[in-house]
């Protein structure tokens, strides 16, 4: 993406990251994919500010425990609330730069849209992204066994789409995405391949 080739990628790795914290692996995390290329995206590339967005239904505890200190590091989540791994309540701010919208068991589509549209897009917004990483995970999906948010695979196609556009508009379109969680396998295929369809088209 740096390099120019691509716009934007997606990344379909195995073991997710986001639970990973600075010092200790945690919840099927071994390393924190999401914080280590948003590191890498400022020390390597001279990016000073660096996004990352995650739709997972769990919190991502280990990229706000990275980023919570650092006004230039940008953190949003939807996730379920109560739900693993506890952590991602709307008060928990950082340095004013975590965006967290816990949603409530079975939220469905507009909660998880209001939460995107209403919430964390203006904010990302304000916040002028140089770069953009996604934690795409999709167990938020109804179809799921492990939660309960009833989110649908378009759901995951219009997320991503508008996180494109905010990309477009601060940083010439640079998303990377990264694989976080998604447990039932069919809706997972169907969840990413809407989620790479809506990359491709940006």
């Amino acid at each position: 993406v740096m390099g120019g080739q691509a716009r934007n990628v997606f990344c379909a790795v195995r073991p997710p990251g986001h639970h990973a914290e600075p010092e200790a692996a945690m919840g099927f995390c071994l390393f924190n994919n999401v914080a280590i290329g948003a590191l890498h995206a400022r020390e390597a590339h001279g990016i000073g500010r660096v996004a990352v967005l995650d739709f997972d239904v769990h919190h991502g505890n280990g990229t706000q425990e990275a980023f919570a200190r650092d006004p230039n590091l940008f953190f949003a989540s939807t996730h379920q609330m109560p739900l693993y791994p506890g952590t991602g309540r709307a008060e928990e701010r950082g340095a004013g730069n975590i965006h967290n919208v816990p949603l409530p068991y079975g939220a469905g589509s507009q909660a998880f849209r209001d939460a995107w549209s209403r919430v964390i897009f203006p904010a990302l917004d304000a916040f002028g992204p140089g770069f953009v990483l996604i934690s795409a995970g999709f167990d938020a999906h109804q179809r799921d066994p492990l939660a309960n948010l009833n989110v649908l695979t378009s759901d995951f196609a219009w997320v991503t789409t508008e996180i494109c556009k905010i990309s477009a508009r601060h940083c010439e379109g640079r998303v990377v995405s990264t694989l976080e969680g998604g447990y039932d396998l069919s809706a997972l295929a169907e969840s990413a391949a809407a989620h790479v369809g809506a990359l491709m088209k940006a």
